[in-house]
């Protein structure tokens, strides 16, 4: 009879045992895709982070872009109408000029 006991606590055991390596490795499983998950969610978060940045950048750069752009177009106003004033300037000059040779 203490022989039988013996036997059928190692029997016990070892359907114990297999039911722990098989619940062990689901669980392994399991905490390894979490793992998986949470590194692929901090990728995911980086790349957004750096396409964030990187947009950023693209903007700041456009925006000084389209600022001496508009400087740019200032200044060629500015000339324009200083061409213009010295274009009237002349005229005005060769008339006096004119009159003086007429009289």
């Amino acid at each position: 009879m203490e022989n039988g006991f013996v036997i059928l606590s190692i029997i016990a055991l070892l359907f114990l045992s297999i039911y722990g390596y098989t619940y062990g490795s689901v669980a392994l499983a399991k905490i390894k895709q979490k793992k998986a998950e949470k590194k692929e969610m901090m990728l995911e978060e980086i790349k957004l982070e750096e396409r964030k940045r990187k947009q950023a950048l693209r903007d700041e750069k456009l925006r000084k872009q389209n600022k001496r752009r508009e400087e740019i177009k200032h200044e060629l106003k500015l000339l324009e109408e200083i061409k213009l004033n010295n274009d009237k300037l002349n005229k005005l000059r060769v008339e006096k000029m004119k009159q003086k040779k007429v009289s």
